[in-house]
């Protein structure tokens, strides 16, 4: 499948009807999703064969993306109900028989319970802004006892030393794939401007 051809497929994928702000609640674009997507899968070989975890998978843009891959299986976890009603639909329209969902609070998860079950783990994690303080962080912890193999994560440029820092102690390897533009569209009633630009990393942790 052609990166394009991904994109326009993921444009398809019905976003949050009303995002929640505790949760940080943002779709991520079909291009950015189909990006990352398309290198995990041609550059790494990580998605297609793949036992793929999909953390915070809200309506399960990169799930879906995943399993038009060819994963072998893509499970979304994610905290919200109504996030996951709109995954079921999304996966029931492109007849997907390759995802499964899970409905936990990644941040009380028993990580250690499904230790090194899944090939990689992808996601585009909450970056812990006004109420969840270092909750990427938290996702990333838990992404790194679960995957065997490689995590792909977004994170705000602006922490890369400190992610870089943390990797370290932890003793994986942190890549930056690529640097991104991540278009923040208002979603809430508090976002004066149509859409803000951040500046995003595009991170691989590996085991060392």
């Amino acid at each position: 499948m052609k990166l394009k051809e991904l994109e326009s497929c993921l444009q398809q994928v019905d976003t949050f009807e009303e995002p929640k702000i505790l949760l940080e609640q943002y779709p991520t674009s079909p291009h950015i999703a189909a990006c990352m997507l398309y290198t995990i899968h041609n550059t790494f070989d990580d998605i297609e064969g793949k036992l793929v975890a999909d953390f915070g998978c809200g309506c399960g843009v990169l799930s879906i993306g995943a399993a038009m891959l060819d994963a072998g299986l893509c499970v979304g976890f994610e905290i919200d109900e109504d996030a996951l009603e709109i995954f079921r639909r999304n996966a029931e329209e492109f007849e997907l028989s390759n995802v499964d969902l899970l409905q936990c609070d990644l941040c009380h998860l028993e990580a250690e319970a499904y230790g090194q079950k899944f090939d990689t783990v992808i996601m585009n994690p909450p970056f812990g802004t006004k109420h969840n303080q270092g909750m990427d962080m938290k996702f990333l912890r838990a992404a790194l006892t679960m995957s065997k193999k490689a995590v792909y994560s977004l994170h705000k440029t602006s922490t890369r030393e400190h992610i870089q820092k943390k990797a370290n102690d932890w003793g994986v390897k942190m890549e930056v794939i690529a640097e991104l533009r991540y278009d923040l569209p208002a979603s809430y009633r508090f976002h004066k401007k149509k859409s803000v630009d951040i500046q995003v990393d595009f991170l691989r942790f590996s085991k060392t």
